[in-house]
C-alpha cells in the first residue's frame, strides 16, 4: 500500500520545479504593465512654458504621475512649430519613458515642409487624443459684418483685401483661414505675427479685420464687445459659449479646424505600455476635477483610443496637404 502511494506522489524536487515554473509564468503575462513605470517619465512639449499646450501638459502630467506612482517631467523644447521636440521623441528609446504632447500643428507641418527629420506616422506610437480646443472666427467691430454670409459677401466684393491675422504661418489660426477661404471660394489676405498673443493685440488695435484665435483667449474681448464672434471652429458647439453656432452651422458646411493636444511616443513602444497609458488617461479624464480644470482652459475632453488618435493624425495630414497645396502655401 505504501509503495503504491510513493509511486503516484511526485517528489518534493519535482513539485518545487512545477511551482517555480508556474510562478515564473504568471508575471510574464502581466509584468510589463504592472512594472511600468519604474522611473520618471519625460513629456516633451514643442512650445515655451505658459502656452495652451504647455498648460494641458502640466495638468495631465501631474495627475498621470500621481496615478502611475512616478513623476512626469514636462520638458519644453520650443521651436520650428514642434519639429524640434518631435524629432527628439522620434529618435528616443521606445520604452515609454519619453513621450510627446503634440498639438494640431503636428499634422500641418507635413504640408508645409518638403522634408521632415522624421515620418509623422511611422516614427511615432499614438496613445490618445486628449482634448480639443475650439478656435473662434471673430471680426473687428469696425467691419460692417455680423454673420458668416455677410463676411463671405464682403470678401467676394474685395478679393484679397479683407485681411485676417494669425500667430504665424502653419499655425491653426492660419490654416483655419486657408480652409475657410477654400471652402467658400474666396481670397483673404493673410497677416502672420510672431505668436497668437501678438496677433490678438494687433486685431484689437484694428490692424486687420478677422481672425481665428482660441476661444478661451477671445471670450473676454467678445463679451466686452471689442470683437464680434461669428462661429466656433469645432464640429460641435463649445460649452464655454453654447449659444454660439459652429462655423459649419453658420454658413460654411464641412468646416472644422480645431486646436487639439494629444499624447504619443516613439514607434515600437510595447503594446502593454501603450495600453496602460491609454487606459490611465481615459480613467483620469472622467474625474470631475480633471474635467473642470481642463474645461476652464477652453478644452473639450476627448480621451480617445490609440487607434482613434492614429486615424485623426492620418486624416488631418491628408486634409492639410490637400488644402495647403491647392492654395500653394509653403
Amino acid at each position: 500500500m505504501m509503495k503504491a502511494i510513493r509511486r503516484k506522489a511526485p517528489s518534493c524536487l519535482a513539485t518545487s520545479a512545477v511551482l517555480v515554473l508556474c510562478a515564473a509564468h504568471i508575471p510574464a503575462a502581466t509584468g510589463a504593465q504592472s512594472e511600468y513605470p519604474t522611473k520618471p517619465i519625460r513629456m516633451l512639449v514643442g512650445f515655451a512654458p505658459g502656452g495652451g499646450t504647455d498648460i494641458v501638459a502640466r495638468i495631465v502630467g501631474q495627475r498621470l504621475g500621481d496615478v502611475l506612482g512616478q513623476q512626469v517631467v514636462v520638458d519644453n523644447r520650443a521651436g520650428a512649430n514642434q519639429i524640434i521636440a518631435s524629432e527628439i521623441v522620434a529618435t528616443a528609446r521606445a520604452d515609454g519613458y519619453t513621450l510627446l504632447m503634440p498639438s494640431a500643428g503636428f499634422t500641418i507641418n507635413p504640408a508645409l515642409q518638403e522634408k521632415l527629420p522624421f515620418d509623422p506616422i511611422k516614427s511615432f506610437t499614438p496613445i490618445s487624443l486628449l482634448a480639443a480646443a475650439p478656435n473662434v472666427l471673430v471680426v473687428h467691430p469696425s467691419l460692417a459684418v455680423r454673420s458668416i454670409p455677410d463676411l463671405i459677401a464682403v470678401a467676394r466684393k474685395k478679393p484679397g483685401q479683407l485681411l485676417y491675422g494669425s500667430g504665424g504661418v502653419g499655425t491653426p489660426s492660419h490654416v483655419a483661414g486657408v480652409l475657410f477661404a477654400a471652402l467658400n471660394k474666396i481670397r483673404l489676405g493673410h497677416v502672420p505675427y510672431k505668436g497668437s498673443g501678438q496677433a490678438l493685440s494687433a486685431m484689437l488695435s484694428g490692424e486687420f479685420q478677422a481672425s481665428f484665435p482660441q476661444l478661451s483667449s477671445g471670450i473676454p474681448h467678445i463679451k466686452s464687445g471689442k470683437l464680434i464672434a461669428l462661429g466656433v471652429t469645432t464640429s460641435r458647439r463649445s460649452p464655454l459659449m453654447p449659444e454660439l453656432q459652429t462655423v459649419a452651422e453658420a454658413g460654411t458646411p464641412g468646416f472644422e479646424a480645431s486646436s487639439w493636444t494629444g499624447l504619443m511616443g516613439p514607434a515600437g513602444m510595447p503594446k502593454s505600455v501603450v495600453a496602460k497609458l491609454s487606459e490611465t488617461i481615459n480613467r483620469i479624464f472622467k474625474e470631475p476635477e480633471m474635467v473642470d480644470r481642463l474645461s476652464k482652459q477652453g478644452n473639450d475632453i476627448v480621451a480617445s483610443s490609440p487607434e482613434q488618435f492614429a486615424g485623426t493624425i492620418s486624416g488631418e495630414i491628408a486634409q492639410w496637404k490637400k488644402v495647403l497645396a491647392s492654395e500653394r502655401i509653403k
